[in-house]
């Protein structure tokens, strides 16, 4: 009774900071771990000791999913270079300095326990920079970058990661066997989730009742990744695939009222999630304390800060030194580059370097490591200092370098909504031009310069309007849909769009 007590506490004190955040303009992760941080130093506040792998599951899974059904394929691919850059180079980059910055300070820590630490400490945390990213407005490329990177770069540092605690674990590493198990694990997680993704769409398909299709759909996010860890896969990995394939086959089968109430309720459930995950790092500073006490701390601390700045610095370098390799590129082909193209690149690499924030996976790896792993206790101790460190330098001062960036407003998304609407509202009209129903010419000629969402004006109760409301919503939403087919809008204004035709079919 007591941890459910302490639990609900803990929801009510997130709910006032997030509050508390949102009124004084602070990124509410970093108000959270500060808050999290204080409640463990309260004398007989209970521990809220989670396992590892509940924490990943209980957090990562959802959360991963929720961003890859928002996710545009259209922008990833659009961008592909950037975000591949980010998941491959600049997590390889940060695993690998970490572990030198570590083995110099540390020369008999094993190289293993060294890169088994650069790996967890490389995935930065995208939730806390979109926690920011919406009280500025940012560019929408730099909005799609930051969550095409959060999408995959989770899998390749756990997947460095484990290849390192099995190297401790056996007492040898044989990059000729690893190598072809890397890519057979990618390669296996990813047809796992897209096979999974055409058998779950076909079930929830079948149902129509909102509450049952919501709580299928959180069962089967869990079932996934529980799945995936059981057979030796990439959790990360089939979750993302999963989602992406899922998200773009179950808006076609999807009721109107499903879709409205399962998207409200995620949308509370992700936020109850990230609400609890920053909570539950500041919560750790009590276990962090009692490692403090035992072992060499001042030591410890200074080598963890001395990473914590490599963390920050090796992000920022790569992102100028892929921002420069493009704009030698741009000048090499064009043969002269666009006139302020290379300042607004670099702009952009600064935001994005900046937004590296690290979050509740590096904890979690670090609390997976198995008791008796080399320098356990230090690795803890580092990835406390990184993650709170990089919420509290750069989480707090990424607004206000927005701000002083001053990017130009960025109108892509407002432009797409008006073509989508635009869209939709032509193919009602044409569906009344095609129908014989007296109340189609007036319905024309009474909503004729609105949207096809706005038709909803009329009567609801007059069963002939009704009718045709329901007749046009199909065709209005089969141009939208046909409009993302084609990449000229974006899922962002696909799904807007799609919900306002959604409150249309509901309000006939």
């Amino acid at each position: 009774m007591l941890i459910f007590e302490t639990i609900l506490l803990l929801l009510l004190g997130a709910a006032l900071l997030s509050m508390l955040a949102q009124a004084i303009r602070v990124p509410y992760p970093t108000l959270l771990a500060l808050g999290g941080g204080i409640i463990a130093l309260l004398p007989g506040m209970p521990r809220l000791d989670l396992s590892p792998e509940l924490i990943l599951a209980l957090f990562v899974a959802p959360i991963l999913i929720d961003a890859a059904h928002d996710a545009s394929l259209r922008d990833l691919k659009r961008s592909w270079r950037p975000i591949l850059s980010l998941i491959f180079v600049a997590v390889g980059l940060t695993t690998v300095a970490v572990a030198v910055t570590a083995r110099w300070f540390l020369p008999d820590m094993p190289w293993a326990a060294a890169i088994a630490l650069g790996a967890l400490l490389a995935p930065p945390d995208s939730v806390a920079a979109f926690a920011v990213m919406r009280q500025v407005s940012p560019p929408h490329r730099i909005r799609t970058v930051l969550e095409g990177e959060s999408l995959l770069n989770d899998a390749t540092s756990l997947l460095i990661y484990k290849l390192a605690v099995l190297t401790i674990a056996t007492g040898g590493f044989s990059i000729s066997g690893a190598i072809p198990t890397f890519f057979i694990m990618i390669f296996g997680s990813a047809l796992m989730g897209w096979v999974l993704a055409q058998w779950v769409v076909r079930i929830i398909a079948r149902i129509h009742d909102a509450p049952t299709a919501t709580i299928l759909q959180f069962v089967i996010t869990f079932g996934v990744w529980l799945l995936a860890e059981h057979l030796g896969l990439s959790s990360v990995v089939t979750i993302v695939v999963f989602g992406l394939t899922a998200a773009r086959r179950t808006t076609i089968s999807e009721t109107a009222r499903v879709r409205i109430v399962s998207f409200a309720t995620w949308d509370t459930v992700i936020f109850v999630l990230n609400v609890l995950a920053f909570t539950l790092i500041g919560l750790q500073l009590g276990s962090i304390l009692e490692v403090f006490s035992t072992e060499k701390w001042g030591e410890w601390l200074l080598i963890a800060t001395v990473i914590l700045v490599v963390v920050i610095l090796v992000r920022l370098s790569w992102l100028f030194l892929h921002v420069l390799a493009v704009q030698l590129g741009n000048l090499a082909n064009k043969g002269d580059a666009e006139p302020g193209a290379c300042k607004r690149g670099f702009m952009t690499g600064l935001v994005i370097g900046w937004s590296g924030m690290r979050g509740i996976v590096t904890l979690a790896a670090a609390l997976a490591l198995p008791e008796g792993f080399p320098y356990r206790n230090f690795i803890l101790v580092t990835a406390f200092v990184v993650v709170l460190g990089t919420l509290l330098i750069q989480g707090l001062t990424l607004r206000p370098l927005l701000l002083w960036l001053n990017f130009p407003h960025d109108t892509q998304l407002e432009t797409e909504l008006a073509l989508a609407r635009s869209s939709a509202l032509k193919a009602a009209i044409n569906e009344l031009n095609r129908s014989h129903d007296p109340a189609a010419e007036r319905l024309k000629l009474e909503y004729g310069a609105k949207l096809a969402f706005a038709f909803a004006g009329g009567d609801p109760h007059e069963s002939t309007d009704s009718q045709l409301r329901c007749q046009i919503v199909p065709h209005a939403r089969a141009a939208i849909a046909d409009l993302r087919r084609s990449g000229q809008i974006g899922d962002e204004a696909y799904r807007q769009v799609e919900q306002e035709l959604d409150w249309l079919e509901l309000s006939s």
